[in-house]
């Protein structure tokens, strides 16, 4: 291993989970299959060593010798060497075999390294759910060096969805929906921002709840509870309350009200329980 280097290192079956599985979460590792009576490996590993130290950290060069560490060849079916394998995210990404000349090699490994927009998008997620102030502060780093990127835009919309900025949040869905469609979490983001808007407009759960019992008849009345309710949480009783009215009344109230389920349906996704219930039970009742 060379010693002035901390992103070089020798790897046994003992630390191949730390060193390469975990550590590829975070950054590429380059797994270098060698053995020191190897001639093609004593050629390749000056210059594969060289271009890793031009990244300075960026990408880690695992080293494996195959005489010492015959599990994790066998584990690889590793053949013939020098046999080079990225991982990255607990996976093999790409691999070659032999020597490639310098120039090749960097491109090789600038290829798996996460360009500055990259990284702080993947620092903005990690940031998104324990201090969104902090991940918008990312993502507008990264959009100063590609405002058009959707990705971020649409990442800025999440942040800003959860720091309460509705405005600023719409401006920006909308201006996503521009380009004739919108990824599922934008749909979900806009869903979101109207039954938030309509829950504003109702004065929270408790304000909708005292005026519709004063008018208990009154559908709009009932549809802005829901969209109430829908905001604070509440999902399954604003999807009953919907239910009710599509059943009462299909070709009028029941428009908007089926409108509220579905944004509530965005709002939990696919994949949730009381998504999949109530859309069973709308289907019953319109077909």
């Amino acid at each position: 291993m060379s010693a002035n280097a901390p992103w070089i290192i020798d790897v046994t079956e003992e630390n191949f989970e730390t060193e390469v599985l975990q550590k590829s979460q975070q950054i590429p590792i380059i797994i270098d299959f060698w053995a020191p009576w190897c001639g093609p490996c004593q050629q390749l590993a000056p210059m594969l060593e060289n271009v890793l130290n031009e990244f300075q950290g960026k990408v880690q060069l695992a080293k494996i010798n195959i005489d010492e560490q015959q599990g994790l060849a066998a584990a690889f079916r590793v053949q013939s060497i020098p046999t080079v394998v990225a991982f990255l995210n607990g996976q093999p990404v790409d691999h070659f075999q032999g020597i490639l000349p310098e120039e090749s090699l960097r491109e090789w490994v600038t290829q798996l390294v996460p360009s500055p927009i990259d990284m702080l998008l993947q620092e903005g997620q990690i940031l998104e759910e324990t201090d969104p102030a902090a991940a918008e502060g990312k993502y507008r780093e990264a959009a100063e060096l590609d405002p058009k990127n959707d990705t971020i835009k649409l990442r800025l919309a999440a942040v800003l969805v959860k720091l309460s900025r509705f405005d600023e949040c719409g401006q920006i869905i909308e201006e996503l929906e521009t380009r004739g469609f919108l990824e599922p979490e934008a749909e979900q983001i806009k869903s979101q921002l109207e039954l938030q808007a309509a829950a504003d407009e109702a004065g929270g759960v408790e304000e909708a709840r005292k005026a519709l019992e004063a008018d208990p008849d009154n559908a709009d009345l009932k549809i802005a509870l829901a969209d109430a309710l829908a905001i604070s949480n509440k999902h399954e009783e604003a999807l009953e309350i919907c239910l009710v009215i599509i059943a009462e009344d299909k070709a009028g109230a029941g428009v908007e009200a089926k409108a509220t389920m579905l944004r509530i349906f965005d709002l939990l996704g696919p994949q949730s329980a009381l998504t999949s219930a109530y859309r069973r039970k709308l289907a019953t009742l319109l077909y």
